[in-house]
């Protein structure tokens, strides 16, 4: 596992109960840093694979809604006094199936969980990382980082995707504007774009489905979630203190831009 010195920090994962979340608290954990798990399904004690590794909290929460947002950072910061790094990860896939013939209600529902709770927990999380004392790193101010794990299919589109492949988009915009809004306060913003990974999501399409997917990643697999969690893990690190707005790819070569 790639570690990077992460002791003192205190990290926020959303969706941090799926495959690419655990692992990216995983790695957290291993270089370190207090984690908190936000999720929809997540109960009052963390899971014993991540409580094992370290010092992890898991809040029950639905990203789309200010309130429940708003409630668990409270309690973070009862707990741990602080906030260093915010990881979007929650997502879902939404409906398989052409645009014209995606419900309007669908449609909403993807964007709102995708890309307009990553708006609201931004706009939770960052007041509080603005509060705290910045620390000089080359000579700049640095008080942490957001990253949104957005998708290739953000970048290319995707048949039978738009809900999911807008979001994405949308995200990635999101990831610039907050970068540039939040530079000179020292708070890096950027986004990674993996090609598919094999977690939960990628069980819920079809053989046929996930045999085009893969034909169009030249290195010719799925990226693994520790790979994600790996490049996660370095963009939330005093080590990334120059780079922001920007959006790593992590698609196996099938990124064209």
């Amino acid at each position: 596992m790639t570690r990077y010195d992460l002791a003192g920090r205190v990290a926020i994962v959303t969706g941090g109960l799926g495959g690419i979340g655990r692992a990216i608290a995983r790695t957290f954990l291993a270089g370190g840093a207090a984690v908190s798990l936000w999720d929809r399904a997540a109960g009052e004690r963390a899971p014993d694979d991540l409580a094992a590794l370290g010092d992890v909290a898991a809040r029950q929460v639905d990203v789309t809604d200010p309130a429940s947002v708003a409630a668990a950072l409270r309690r973070d910061l009862d707990a741990f006094g602080h906030v260093d790094a915010l990881v979007n990860n929650a997502g879902i896939l939404g409906p398989v199936a052409p645009s014209w013939e995606t419900p309007v209600d669908a449609f909403r529902r993807v964007l709102d969980v995708n890309l307009t709770g990553a708006f609201i927990c931004a706009g939770a999380v960052v007041p509080a990382m603005l509060a705290r004392p910045a620390r000089d790193v080359g000579g700049a101010p640095y008080r942490g980082a957001i990253v949104n794990v957005a998708s290739i299919q953000g970048k290319e589109g995707m048949a039978r995707a738009s809900a999911y492949s807008a979001s994405k988009a949308g995200l990635m915009a999101l990831t610039k504007t907050l970068g540039k809004e939040l530079a000179t306060d020292g708070i890096m913003v950027n986004a990674v774009a993996p090609a598919a990974a094999e977690t939960a999501m990628a069980q819920q399409i079809t053989p046929e489905r996930r045999a085009d997917i893969l034909s169009r990643i030249p290195v010719g697999r799925f990226v693994t979630v520790e790979e994600i969690a790996a490049a996660v893990a370095w963009l939330c690190s005093p080590d990334c203190s120059f780079t922001t707005g920007t959006v790593l790819d992590l698609s196996g070569g099938r990124a064209t831009y």
